[in-house]
């Protein structure tokens, strides 16, 4: 026996941020996990570029490869979980951990790109921190 899935009610509540953008890279779809990761409602979200959250310097790497992929309808990152680097609305660095996927028409054309985001910050901390102490041990027996 199979139950229908709300899939609104599972975009609002999953803790994870969800965000689609259209062909143009607009937001057409901002969860609540956005809002609390970001900071953004998703009034000041929806039809905003992605440049709201990525960082100035990575603006251009970033759109290369979006309108890329919209040209050639095809990703290289597949089921791979990217590590980037993104910005919240009071200016504070995150580090996000996210994987995209194409979206299609029924007629089969792409018309977006959905991510699930993951805030990952505290985690690159602290693996920061421990290859800092790790190298300062390797130098001190060495010494």
């Amino acid at each position: 026996m199979q139950s229908a899935i709300d899939f609104e009610q599972l975009v609002n509540v999953i803790g994870d941020a969800i965000i689609i953008s259209d062909a143009a890279g607009s937001i057409t779809l901002w969860n609540p996990g956005a809002e609390r990761m970001f900071g953004f409602t998703q009034d000041e979200a929806l039809g905003k570029s992605l440049d709201l959250i990525i960082p100035e310097r990575l603006r251009g790497r970033h759109w290369d490869g979006y309108h890329k992929t919209m040209a050639t309808g095809e990703t290289r990152y597949g089921n791979d979980v990217l590590r980037v680097p993104a910005v919240h609305k009071d200016g504070r660095s995150l580090s996000i951990a996210f994987t995209v996927a194409l979206l299609h028409s029924p007629q089969n054309e792409l018309t977006g790109i959905v991510a699930v985001i993951r805030d990952e910050t505290s985690r690159f901390q602290e693996d920061r921190l421990l290859r800092k102490r790790l190298a300062e041990l390797e130098a001190s027996a060495g010494a």
